[in-house]
């Protein structure tokens, strides 16, 4: 089924007019130095992230939740749970002062435990993708729309600086109008890892893609239309969808997302390629960014074709920091309602999961 831009439009103007986050910057709450907050769960495969919160001076970590006994079991052995106060979810909630917390439970738990935070009048750090169900996931924003709440999503490449440095480019005009999107991230998935990502029917799309679709949605917008495609290629008995494509269709371009389980050393391979009429903009590997351009024109002290270097790149420190920022009322978010909603819209059809 294809979403077509006027059933876009149907679930935006849900959000309306609170889709972004200027009445937060107006909160006369006085926001408390360190930040405090917690984390709910043990299960999402970017859990550790919680190490970022303890090195950072922006936090005060108070508690932790995991109710499944298994799960609580193996993190209390390992960094960065073992020393962090084990609590329920009742107990972290009602910890005073408590302003943020992070979601990272199984994915089928997400939407819900984040309601509850939100419900609680908590703001939400909340890993991806944002469940299976889009109408869950629209209500979850409009209710922290309505009580001036973040709901961050934990998209991994939001603030890489070859990312950041590409948006850039693109601000200023000096890519020209952009006319093809390429991008890829692939890895080798183990058995146990693929039983657990075959729960949901958008398979490596769902589970992988939607670190690209946030990107390639933030870059070139809504698409006017999706074609997805999807194979069983691996020789498994499992159910996984493992090599997966999707086209996204623009008045004035394409955009192709490609995702498997089996690249051996996909992690090199992991890119994102923009071609404008002003020049091409190629990042790659996506994860140890470096980034490659030729422009047509040379602009300020770039050269017309150059490589650049970064340094190391640790995920969601950059994060983090924003979301403190925004909580302080000190700037806006970066992405908003809005966009999330439109990322997730694009995920869910991508992967043949659902239609909005």
């Amino acid at each position: 089924m294809q979403i077509t831009r006027r059933d876009l439009i149907q679930c935006l103007s849900v959000v309306g007019s609170v889709a972004t986050f200027e009445s937060l910057q107006g909160q006369e709450t006085k926001i408390s130095r360190p930040i405090k907050v917690g984390q709910i769960g043990t299960g999402h495969a970017h859990a550790n992230k919680l190490s970022v919160y303890l090195e950072s001076d922006d936090y005060e970590v108070v508690g932790i939740v995991e109710p499944d006994p298994k799960l609580r079991a193996e993190a209390q052995t390992r960094v960065p749970f073992r020393d962090v106060p084990w609590m329920t979810q009742e107990q972290l909630l009602n910890v005073p002062d408590l302003q943020a917390v992070l979601v990272e439970t199984p994915v089928r738990d997400l939407l819900g435990v984040a309601e509850s935070c939100v419900l609680a009048g908590k703001h939400v750090h909340m890993d991806k993708p944002a469940g299976a169900s889009l109408p869950d996931y629209r209500r979850l924003l409009e209710q922290a729309a309505s009580r001036k709440l973040m709901v961050q999503m934990g998209y991994m490449y939001r603030y890489n600086p070859a990312v950041v440095l590409l948006k850039e480019f693109l601000r200023r005009g000096w890519l020209g109008d952009v006319f093809e999107v390429h991008a890829v991230m692939s890895k080798v998935v183990d058995a146990a890892s693929r039983e657990k990502f075959a729960e949901f029917p958008g398979g490596m799309m769902f589970e992988l893609g939607c670190h690209l679709i946030d990107l390639v949605t933030g870059i070139a917008g809504t698409p006017t239309k999706i074609t997805s495609f999807s194979q069983h290629a691996a020789a498994r008995e499992d159910s996984l969808l493992d090599n997966m494509l999707a086209v996204f269709e623009y008045p004035r371009g394409l955009a192709t997302i490609k995702t498997s389980a089996m690249e051996v050393d996909g992690f090199a391979r992991r890119h994102l390629v923009i071609c404008g009429t002003g020049g091409t903009f190629q990042i790659q590997p996506l994860d140890n960014p470096k980034a490659r351009f030729t422009l047509s024109e040379k602009q300020d002290d770039y050269e017309l074709s150059q490589e650049i270097s970064f340094p190391a790149f640790e995920r969601y420190v950059a994060d983090a920091a924003d979301m403190a920022r925004v909580i302080r009322g000190e700037q806006e978010v970066k992405f908003d309602y809005a966009h999330d909603l439109a990322v997730q819209t694009a995920v869910l059809e991508a992967s043949s999961a659902a239609a909005c």
